[in-house]
């Protein structure tokens, strides 16, 4: 018989609860239970970054976290990237520098651009691409991707400035 946990943690700015067995992984509490399924299940080895969520600050691939790792952690999705109804700046870079294709990768690559603007508002361009090194992307050929992280980063760095 398995045992199980009642794990608390914040999640995009909300407390959450949920019942979960000691080896569920964290992207199948977020999918299944809470129901937040920005995050994609890709490879489930840790390459692929689709994944990727933040956890206290740092990005983490949420296929290799067991949700019990996570009691009273500050957990950030893809989903609470927008605020009031507002894109983030990531976002938004996104969407115009069109740093997406079939948008597999997209809400991993969002939240580890986030954090990695968070790490460093105003990164090289060889930055960006180390930054990202963990999320894959098999359309893109990242140039857009870059281009999108650079966009974001002038403009978080033009709202913090006024």
């Amino acid at each position: 018989m398995a045992h199980t946990h009642n794990v608390a943690f914040t999640l995009n700015g909300k407390p959450v609860q949920a019942q979960v067995e000691s080896r569920e992984l964290l992207i199948h509490t977020l999918r299944e239970k809470l129901l937040h399924t920005g995050p994609h299940i890709g490879c489930e080895t840790s390459h692929c970054g689709a994944c990727t969520v933040d956890v206290d600050g740092k990005s983490l691939k949420s296929c290799t976290v067991l949700t019990v790792q996570c009691e009273g952690a500050d957990l950030l999705t893809v989903e609470g990237l927008e605020q009031g109804g507002e894109l983030h700046a990531v976002q938004q870079a996104f969407h115009e520098a069109h740093g997406l294709q079939c948008g597999f990768c997209t809400p991993g690559m969002l939240t580890r651009a986030y954090r990695l603007l968070k790490e460093n508002p105003n990164p090289s361009e060889q930055e960006i691409r180390y930054g990202i090194a963990g999320n894959l992307c098999r359309c893109t050929g990242y140039q857009n991707i870059v281009k999108a992280v650079q966009l974001a980063a002038k403009r978080l760095a033009a709202s913090a400035a006024a």
